[in-house]
């Protein structure tokens, strides 16, 4: 699971300390990159630098985000041809079920509300480290196997 590397799009820091320990505790070794609003995020997809890296294999949207929500993020990745088939997860806290609705609206892949109790959060980046990125396959114009 090294190779495959992870956008985690998160504004609070203790969030995503969190997930970072959890990937670290079962042995999820890909590259994070962070952004830690949703303009650094579009900027990391759409900015003048982005033909000089491979696109990340997964995306880890909150949706409660400075600048540009995650929704208006999520809207622009699914707009441009270069992204659109990009899996997006939100891991978001968000309890309102129009936010849910929206983001399956928008196009994304799975709706996670992130766990308050630490072991269900461990369990739940396990899921997500075991199915995304081992067992999900991509297109090999997305960087799938060749």
């Amino acid at each position: 699971m090294q190779s495959k590397s992870i956008l985690l799009v998160e504004d609070n820091p203790d969030d995503e300390t969190l997930t970072l320990r959890a990937f670290k505790k079962h042995k999820i070794v890909n590259q994070v990159v962070v952004a830690r609003d949703g303009a650094e995020a579009l900027e990391y997809f759409f900015g003048a630098r982005r033909g000089q890296s491979e696109p990340p294999s997964l995306v880890l949207l909150d949706l409660k985000l400075p600048k540009v929500d995650g929704l208006e993020v999520l809207r622009r990745i699914r707009a441009d041809e270069r992204t659109r088939s990009l899996p997006v997860v939100v891991l978001t806290s968000s309890q309102e079920e129009q936010d849910m609705v929206a983001s399956y609206s928008l196009g994304c892949n799975s709706y996670i509300r992130k766990p308050v109790d630490f072991d269900k959060f461990l369990e739940a980046v396990n899921a997500l480290g075991l199915y995304w990125l081992l067992l999900n396959e991509l297109p090999r114009s997305r960087g799938g196997p060749k």
